[in-house]
């Protein structure tokens, strides 16, 4: 994905219409002739005139109707003082996450009453210490999906151990032995580990744990269990 101009600040209504048909012919033809493997999911009116909201390979560009602009970024209401942007990226995260289907490492609570993502790299400190504080997580109903996100990059010790533990009989189990360090087969087998990673960078991943909830919100970085609990209550508790 190129990277465009960064949007920082417009003070702006909400739109969402869909684009018209001109327009959106237009946007279609330039995304296909520069960037020919993007898969266009969507194109909506943003609330700037003039201006189509492109939702493309799991993120969101903005483009001029006659398709001769693009940049990515984040749309401001400064008024309101709301991330325009980020609301519709929530959405787009969870439903890539949906996606992925049964290509997640589960530790599933036994009461459970939330769920989230958590991008991981085996040797990170703080993926390691949130991992050896599972049990509390579930214990609180919440069930941990684990994406593999190996930040020195494909085919680094991090890597192989992430495709290793993918490949065990006992995923969870070869996750908590890797995350203590402890020796694991070093197998390779058809894995989802490189589609992490792209979904990762997608996400703008910037380090590990990165913790995406249900509803596509994202907490970085390691979160207690008992404050992840409360912040999780708030996120699905309707605004008055």
């Amino acid at each position: 994905m190129k990277k465009y101009i960064l949007l920082t600040t417009l003070s702006l209504a909400t739109l969402g219409t869909a684009a018209s048909h001109a327009d959106e012919v237009a946007i279609k033809a330039e995304i296909s002739k520069t960037m020919p493997s993007t898969k266009i999911e969507s194109i909506k009116e943003s609330p700037v005139k003039g201006v189509y909201e492109v939702s493309v390979d799991n993120a969101l560009i903005y483009m001029s109707s006659d398709a001769h602009y693009a940049f990515q970024g984040h749309l401001i209401d400064i008024a309101n003082k709301k991330d325009l942007t980020e609301e519709k990226l929530a959405d787009v995260r969870k439903n890539a996450i949906s996606k992925l289907g049964d290509k997640k490492i589960v530790f599933k609570a036994k009461i459970p009453k939330y769920t989230v993502s958590i991008f991981t790299d085996i040797d990170c400190g703080y993926c390691r210490k949130l991992h050896s504080e599972i049990d509390s997580y579930l214990a609180e109903g919440i069930t941990i999906q684990y994406l593999f996100y190996p930040r020195a990059g494909k085919d680094s010790e991090s890597y192989k151990k992430a495709v290793a533990v993918w490949c065990a009989k006992d995923r969870n189990a070869a996750l908590t032995a890797a995350k203590k360090d402890q020796k694991i087969d070093m197998q390779t087998c058809e894995n989802p580990v490189d589609e992490h990673m792209k979904l990762a960078e997608v996400f703008q991943v910037r380090g590990t744990p990165m913790i995406v909830t249900e509803k596509g919100n994202v907490y970085p970085g390691y979160v207690p269990a008992k404050e992840l609990l409360e912040a999780l209550k708030a996120e699905n508790t309707p605004s008055k």
